[in-house]
Formats: C-alpha cells, sequence, structure tokens
C-alpha cells in the first residue's frame, strides 16, 4: 500500500506526467479541431493561390511549416479547454461521462488548472504574435470568455452556434496565416469568402455534436438544438442542412468529378446515420463521419476546375 502510493507520489513529479495532464485537455478536440484545422491550412497552402496570396507552392516549405501550424492551434486551443472543463458544472459533467479528464481524475486541482490556464493563455499570445494569427488568437480567447464565463455555450443555442461557428473560423483562418507568415504573404478575397461560407456551415449543422450528449446537457439545463427544438427535429435540420451544403460547396468551388461525389456520399451516410440509427453510442460514431464530411468540403480548393490546383494533384 505505502509502495503503490510512493510509486504514484513519484510519477506526479515526473515532466512526463504533467506533459500527458496537459495533453488530456485537447484529446476529446484532436477530431473536431486539431486534425480538421491542420488540413485545412495544408490545402490552402497547396492550392496555387487559390486561398493566398501566394501563387507557388512550396511543398517543402509547407511541411516546414507543419509543426509550426499545428503548435498554434494547440496552443489557443488548451487554454478554451481548460477554462471549460474547469467550472464546477463541467467537473461534474465529466465524473460521469469523461471520468480520465485531468481534473475529475485529480491530476491537478482548480486552482492548479487555473494558473494554467492563465500561463497557456499568455504562451498563445506570444506564440501567434512570433508565427501569425494573432488576430484570430485575440478573437479566440474574447469568444473562450463569452462561451465560458458569460453563458454563451449554455443559455441559447443559437448564440451558442455562433460562438462555435466564429471559434471554428478563427481556427481555420489563424492556421491558414501561420502557414504563409513566413513568406509575407495572407489569405485572400476567395479564402474570406470560403471562411464565410464554412462559418454558416459550422452555424447551421454543429449541433451535431450536441446529439450524443443530451443526457449530460439536460443535467446541466444547457440549451442546445436538441433540447429546444426536439431531437427528431433536429436530425431533421442536419440532414437537410447537410444536403444543401453539399450542392452548395462544390458549386461554389466549380468542383471537379470528386468534389462533386465524395462530399455528397459522407453527407448521405452521415444523414442515414442520425436518422437511422438513434442511440448514443451511433450518434458518437456517426458524429465522427461528421467530421469527416466537414474535412471533405476543405479539400474543394484542390478539385477546382477553374483554378488548376486538380491539374496540381
Amino acid at each position: 500500500m505505502n509502495h503503490s502510493s510512493g510509486i504514484k507520489g513519484n510519477a506526479q513529479f515526473s515532466p512526463l506526467y504533467h506533459l500527458y495532464t496537459i495533453w488530456l485537455f485537447t484529446r476529446s478536440d484532436i477530431k473536431t479541431i486539431i486534425a480538421p484545422s491542420t488540413v485545412f491550412a495544408l490545402i490552402g497552402l497547396l492550392s496555387r493561390g487559390t486561398l493566398t496570396t501566394t501563387i507557388q507552392p512550396d511543398i517543402r516549405a509547407t511541411l516546414q511549416r507543419l509543426p509550426s501550424i499545428v503548435f498554434w492551434i494547440w496552443i489557443n486551443l488548451l487554454p478554451f479547454s481548460i477554462e471549460n472543463q474547469k467550472q464546477p458544472e463541467s467537473i461534474e459533467e465529466d465524473c460521469e461521462n469523461k471520468s480520465w479528464r485531468p481534473l475529475p481524475a485529480g491530476r491537478l486541482t482548480p486552482l492548479q488548472a487555473t494558473s494554467l490556464m492563465t500561463v497557456s493563455y499568455l504562451m498563445a499570445m506570444v506564440s501567434s504574435l512570433v508565427l501569425g494569427g494573432g488576430v484570430q488568437a485575440l478573437f479566440l480567447v474574447v469568444l473562450g470568455y463569452w462561451y465560458n464565463n458569460l453563458g454563451g455555450g449554455d443559455r441559447n443555442c443559437l448564440v451558442r452556434n455562433l460562438i462555435n461557428a466564429l471559434g471554428y473560423s478563427c481556427f481555420l483562418s489563424g492556421a491558414l496565416q501561420v502557414g504563409v507568415s513566413h513568406s509575407h504573404a495572407g489569405l485572400n478575397t476567395k479564402a474570406y469568402q470560403w471562411l464565410s461560407i464554412l462559418a454558416l456551415i459550422i452555424f447551421t449543422t454543429i449541433h451535431a455534436q450536441d446529439i450524443h450528449d443530451q443526457g449530460g446537457d439536460s443535467i446541466r439545463n444547457r440549451k442546445t438544438v436538441p433540447l429546444v427544438f426536439g431531437d427528431w427535429q433536429a436530425r431533421w435540420l442536419l440532414a437537410v442542412m447537410i444536403g444543401i451544403w453539399s450542392w452548395i460547396c462544390p458549386v461554389f468551388w466549380e468542383a471537379d468529378r470528386v468534389g462533386l461525389v465524395v462530399p455528397a456520399i459522407l453527407g448521405l451516410v452521415t444523414v442515414a446515420r442520425y436518422l437511422g440509427v438513434r442511440t448514443v453510442k451511433d450518434d458518437k460514431k456517426t458524429y465522427r463521419i461528421y467530421n469527416l464530411w466537414i474535412v471533405s468540403l476543405f479539400v474543394l480548393p484542390l478539385l477546382s476546375r477553374t483554378s488548376g490546383s486538380s491539374r496540381y494533384l
């Protein structure tokens, strides 16, 4: 007994223990924020000036910027995740659903989490000044405070979706900005048009993340689309919007056949599952497919018949 406690105590002083604790704060967001934002940035860099003022893609320079892109996304996500998870209601909810998270697992105290959050915010701002994406980082701080401290994520489902849409756009545009900052380039008009469309997509479909978590949201009295309008209505709204966006986005990019077919297939599978299988376990799997559908839209600039990017592949 004492020997086991000694081993645990020694482990808590290990740098790897603390690094793993920090990583756990963002573990759930790899498939929803980190990976999609990275893909968006890479596609933007390789799309022959379709989204940036850089005309010719430099694959070597793109790969060299990849660690900076991933780090920027992660360091700006970390303080938001900590602030969200250190709320008393979040800790109580995570004890039931995600007991592996740092606070319910007892890996650190709420006071320590607050200190880590403060340091993370400072690191995020300094990193953004060095790497690029400073404006997006500042907006993420404001959106995070609105979401976590002013009830933006709980009191109104439309405000909740709006904050998610704006935050998602900040991660996408910030990641791409980091990718081109070394060449003193920036995002072009087409990029901002595309980001606006993507923000609308997130605003009208992001309640996909709430469908499998209605139990926990109901306990916290969180106002989400499924709880406000009803589960079946939320699923049909998602089905309609995924169908609409699966058509609009390829048309916007004048995509080739691959660009027409892939989003349509992934969208159809997502819709069929949300309407056909409705257990919590199935909804979690469907949400992963939904994220693949989102990523398939990110690839469309490379598949545009007018930009020449498809020939680049």
